[in-house]
């Protein structure tokens, strides 16, 4: 299971839905071609030509920029749709690792895994994670990256919460400040990997680095820990 670049964007957008008309199909369907457009040229652009025009991207896709605020009313509309869709990925695949019947212990590492592992597949919503490409579009995106962030360090407090509660971590352990550590690890090597223009693989050296960055009792692993993390 995941996501590579030959991925097509399921999104629903207000006044959209699966069961409208054949023109309506075709309308979302030329939705998924913008924003899958849009996610290859920011994997393509370099740091001194981040900033994407609708023209260009218009030429890219060989349509009238016409055509394309058809579609969408706006650049910023496009980024939050891409949002939507990091959104609905990340946490349905991570609510898939946190059901899964494995210790809590390996929970908190497949976690780590995915977030590193999906934008190793997915290069340039990198850039719309650590919001290099926000800076410039309506002040309202920002924010909603921040939250994401909080969404997914929350994320990582409920599955060390899970391996405390099994009791696998039996020692003393703040559990909020341990999961900022581990949020700040992956916004790191995200900010690596973008900045190394995507060269540097956010999971290189994992295996030595996972022993600085996890506490002791969080880094039993067994056969289940990464094997069950598509990415």
């Amino acid at each position: 299971m995941f996501f590579g670049r030959g991925l097509i964007y399921s999104f629903i957008f207000s006044g959209y839905s699966l069961k409208h008309s054949r023109p309506s199909v075709k309308f979302a369907e030329r939705q998924d071609l913008i924003l899958q457009t849009l996610a290859e040229m920011l994997e393509c652009s370099s740091r001194s030509s981040i900033t994407i025009t609708i023209k260009a991207l218009a030429i890219r896709l060989g349509i009238s920029e016409s055509s394309i605020y058809r579609c969408f009313p706006n650049k910023s509309h496009m980024f939050e749709a891409l949002i939507v869709f990091i959104e609905k990925t990340v946490f349905g695949l991570i609510n898939h690792i946190l059901q899964e019947e494995h210790p809590g212990i390996n929970k908190v590492e497949n976690v780590l895994l995915l977030l590193l592992g999906f934008v190793r597949k997915n290069p340039g919503m990198t850039r719309i994670l650590i919001g290099e490409v926000l800076i410039k579009e309506n002040a309202y995106l920002q924010p909603r990256i921040d939250q994401l962030h909080d969404r997914l360090e929350a994320t990582l407090k409920q599955a060390m919460r899970f391996a405390i509660s099994e009791q696998q971590i039996t020692t003393p352990i703040d559990v909020a400040a341990q999961a900022n550590v581990l949020m700040c690890f992956v916004i790191g090597r995200w900010y690596q990997f973008v900045h190394s223009q995507f060269q540097l693989d956010p999971l290189a050296n994992w295996e030595k680095q996972r022993l600085m960055v996890l506490p002791d009792e969080l880094l039993a692993r067994d056969s289940t820990t990464s094997d069950s993390v598509s990415v």
